[in-house]
């Protein structure tokens, strides 16, 4: 075969079926095979290759690219009068390519790290000011609290007591023993309680429980389930907390007007208010714990939106003081279940750790270091317990469902299980997994009982029950995610349009108004994806040289 004669695009595999290549999902050995390296030589020998790199360029680094057909107008923004109009029809490939977006490293790294990059500075704003925050809040009391969860069973863990190395992500330290027992404790199940094994940090073991008929998985699935009903009134009980401490040392209310209902109102409140920012991240055991940012603002009566201090009767040590009084004494019962008549208890663990944020450089933790956290983790998933799954329909259920299976296949056996709260199955030895017929029965009738509180589980299985946002944060903390892509869209379109037609701070008088429609995911060929990606990494390498090149010159 020639390369005259080699087809640049793979043939659809069905009537309708468009061709897609993610780059994800290409073989190892295809990526060095001689028929990959022809087909990219064919892309490249084209005449319009270059203007089909310059095309993707926005979406290059990408791995599963969106891919947009449509017309882009431009229009003038005072009077709305169109000044040009383009089809993607005579664009490369007859498409745009979009970024995905997506926020899991384990899925698309560069869309996530980009979306790590924003995270840090929506966290990091939060506690220095800048992008429209004042730069004050830099001054008020700030804490670090970590919230886990409570024990559900003995796991398999690694503790190191004392820490040599430089680097946690490359902790070599010696841990200690597992689970080392003296009395050598047997469950009911005939299995030992006992590990004397020093886990490496790699060990599958890791997070995996000693014994698997012992372990409460039901009970571990609904706490992920109600993680957020938990975190909402930990945060009442903060504010509680500070408001009886203001009563306490004589802090005055001030009068803050509303308006409801076309009528003004006034009530007097608590000069003090709360503003916060939390990122979840998932234990190797299948549970989510909470990392967070909890500030101390004050409030104004004049203007109730602005960003203010604090009274000067409180400070840090209150904030922590408050922070570990909720964690202690907030819980609640769940509603009751077929599998448990008085409902689950609902709290947080032991490990409660709070410290205080400085913004020196010294103390506790700083707020690079937070920052940096929590945005580290805004881009994880299920990933830790080496489960990864989109959400799982009755189709694809007896893929990772499994009651006698693994620890994980059992946490989704169990939100599939709780999910119907009113339904037992005749048969005995049923999953409750569609392959069931009384079960596929019932999921004809399952909505004539009514609401049910649990069957978001089922919803969630592939989160483990665990269905909140994995960064949020209160209104007042901080920018928006919306605000960064805004300014982002802005600078580009700025460079596009030249200095000469838009000054700095001056704002755009034209609009653009695009008219698109999906058209499919990923990219077109293999070698399309390697050519891309290939592109990608030179650009950044030569950005890198660059910026050191600058360094050295400046230095």
């Amino acid at each position: 075969m020639t390369l005259s004669t080699l087809p640049v695009t793979p043939e659809p595999t069905g009537p309708g079926a468009a061709a897609c290549a993610d780059a994800a999902t290409i073989p190892a050995w295809y990526r060095t095979s001689p028929r990959l390296r022809l087909q990219a030589i064919a892309r490249a020998a084209r005449d319009d290759y270059p203007a089909w790199l310059s095309h993707v360029q926005p979406a290059a680094e990408c791995v599963r690219p969106v891919r947009l057909a449509g017309l882009l107008t431009t229009i003038e923004a005072e009077t709305g009068r169109l000044l040009s109009a383009r089809s993607t029809a005579d664009m490369p490939d007859g498409v745009i390519y979009k970024p995905c977006g997506n926020r899991r490293a384990s899925v698309c790294p560069a869309c996530s790290k980009r979306y790590q990059n924003d995270a840090y500075h929506v966290v990091r704003t939060g506690l220095v000011g800048g992008k429209g925050v004042p730069e004050q809040v830099a001054h008020h009391p700030a804490v670090f609290p970590t919230f886990t969860a409570p024990s559900f069973g003995e796991v398999h863990t690694r503790h190191v007591k004392r820490h040599t190395c430089t680097r946690r992500a490359d902790c070599d330290c010696r841990p200690e023993p597992c689970h080392a027992r003296r009395d050598l404790t047997v469950c009911p199940h005939g299995v030992r309680l006992a590990c004397f094994a020093r886990h490496d940090p790699d060990d599958t073991r890791l997070g995996t429980p000693l014994c698997l008929d012992c372990y409460d998985h039901d009970g571990q699935v609904v706490w992920n389930l109600h993680a957020g009903e938990l975190w909402r009134r930990t945060t009442i009980a903060i504010n509680r907390y500070i408001r009886r401490v203001c009563r306490e040392r004589g802090v005055p209310k001030v009068e803050v007007t509303s308006e409801r209902d076309g009528q003004l109102h006034t009530r007097r409140v608590w000069p003090v208010r709360l503003s916060f920012g939390k990122a979840a991240e998932m234990q190797r055991r299948g549970v989510a714990h909470f990392h967070a940012i909890i500030r101390l603002d004050g409030l104004d009566p004049a203007d109730p939106d602005a960003t203010v201090p604090p009274p000067a009767a409180l400070d840090a040590d209150d904030l922590k003081a408050a922070v570990d009084h909720a964690a202690a004494t907030i819980t609640f019962t769940t509603e009751p279940h077929p599998a448990r008549r008085n409902g689950w208890p609902i709290g947080w663990g032991d490990q409660v750790l709070t410290k205080v944020i400085t913004m020196a450089g010294r103390g506790e933790v700083t707020d690079a270091q937070v920052a940096a956290y929590l945005a580290k983790y805004a881009t994880k998933s299920t990933e830790v317990t080496g489960h990864v799954s989109s959400r799982i329909t009755h189709d694809r259920i007896d893929l990772y469902a499994d009651r006698n299976g693994t620890h994980v296949e059992r946490l989704v056996d169990a939100c599939w299980r709780l999910a119907d709260a009113r339904w037992h199955c005749p048969l005995t030895l049923c999953q409750h997994h569609r392959h069931c017929f009384a079960c596929a029965m019932r999921q004809l009738t399952a909505d004539q009982d009514g609401p049910n509180p649990y069957e978001r589980l089922q919803r969630w299985a592939h989160m483990l029950g665990f269905g909140g946002h994995f960064l949020t944060k209160s209104r007042r903390y901080s920018i928006t995610f919306a605000l960064l892509r805004g300014q982002r869209v802005t600078f580009r379109r700025t460079q596009a349009a030249g200095p000469e037609h838009t000054e700095p701070g001056e704002a755009l008088t034209t609009l653009v108004v695009n008219f698109l429609q999906f058209v499919g995911a990923g990219w077109r060929t293999p070698a399309d994806a390697m050519l891309a990606t290939t592109s990608a990494v030179m650009a950044r390498e030569h950005q890198h040289a660059a910026r050191q090149h600058l360094t050295s010159l400046a230095a």
